[in-house]
């Protein structure tokens, strides 16, 4: 089968390679899905570039989408033909969604309804659940005012959605002028720039000094020191998946503690079963209600991989980057 994979970690274009690698065969409680597409995530650039390789040849990508054409044992053999889409496909596993055909337990493998296309099943793996389960920790947001950092990405475009879908009035932060546009598609009442604005001073003034209810945070580094700002009200949470910055961010415990902040971390790809099981049950009523809507900013071809890592690592796609098999 047609696959790309690197041997070492380095820039795409002097690691990422094209070729034929063996057909895999699914072995006990697996399937073999063949793949439509493979969704390009932040993560991935940062797997490829620095991540210690745990075999000698990774296959990049955890999200796919494509159809079930060969089942193991323990499988039922009416999933053969259903059209999936995939989650953690090369979380912890070497082999990942950028090639024609994928094994993993069946279980990653999630029924896709019908009115949802490949490219967009490409996007629910990490972006989708990972909002979905962001949401879910802020608890009910009916009527509630959520600040949404990096509401013009891949996660906050969903979050936001599912925020005003609660009810919640949702302010959201972008950079380029395509990205907040992409965040006010989604509902952001208000859209602020944080490459030119104070957010502190934007939310101050939005929220009449009170600070939000909750933060949906993409950026622990630099929500962290907004925090002694009163960005948030007290006994306000933050949710937060993910930092600019690795190692060790300064917060001021002084704020945490006098203003009863609740600071909530998950891991999308470590959820547990229930969380998991509850995020995927969430996530597909929603697609069968026709009630989030999947951003793809642009597709290329498995030849091109490079090209699709070069756009996500430059963030200049707005919406989802998707290779299409």
């Amino acid at each position: 089968m047609k696959a790309a994979w690197y041997r070492s970690n380095g820039l795409a274009r002097d690691v990422l390679e094209v070729g034929d690698l063996p057909m895999p065969q699914p072995g006990p409680g697996e399937v073999r899905v063949k793949l439509h597409t493979s969704g390009v995530n932040p993560s991935d650039v940062k797997s490829r570039l620095k991540r210690p390789l745990i075999a000698e040849r990774i296959v990049p990508h955890s999200d796919g989408g494509g159809v079930v054409d060969a089942v193991g044992d323990g499988v039922p053999a009416s999933r053969l033909g259903e059209r999936v889409w995939v989650w953690n496909a090369q979380w912890q596993r070497p082999l990942g969604t950028a090639c024609e055909h994928v094994v993993l337990p069946a279980q990653q493998a999630v029924a896709l309804p019908d009115q949802v296309d490949f490219d967009a099943a490409a996007c629910l793996g990490i972006p989708a659940l990972t909002a979905v389960q962001a949401i879910h920790l802020a608890g009910p947001l009916q009527g509630k005012t959520v600040l949404v950092t990096g509401a013009g990405n891949a996660v906050g475009h969903c979050a936001t959605q599912l925020a005003v879908l609660q009810g919640a009035t949702v302010i959201g932060t972008a950079g380029a002028p395509a990205r907040q546009q992409h965040a006010r598609d989604a509902g952001a009442l208000h859209v602020i720039d944080y490459q030119r604005e104070s957010v502190a001073a934007r939310v101050a003034g939005i929220t009449q000094g009170r600070g939000v209810d909750v933060v949906i945070d993409m950026d622990f580094a630099s929500t962290a020191a907004l925090l002694p700002h009163k960005v948030l009200k007290p006994h306000g949470q933050v949710v937060c998946y993910g930092s600019n910055q690795a190692g060790e961010v300064a917060v001021d415990f002084r704020t945490l503690l006098f203003e009863s902040i609740q600071l909530t971390f998950f891991l999308v790809y470590e959820l547990t079963p229930t969380d998991r099981a509850r995020a995927v049950q969430t996530l597909t009523g929603l697609l069968d209600a026709g009630q989030l809507r999947l951003a793809v900013g642009q597709t290329f071809a498995l030849d091109d991989i490079a090209a699709a890592h070069e756009a996500v690592e430059a963030g200049r796609v707005v919406g989802n980057v998707v290779i299409r098999l």
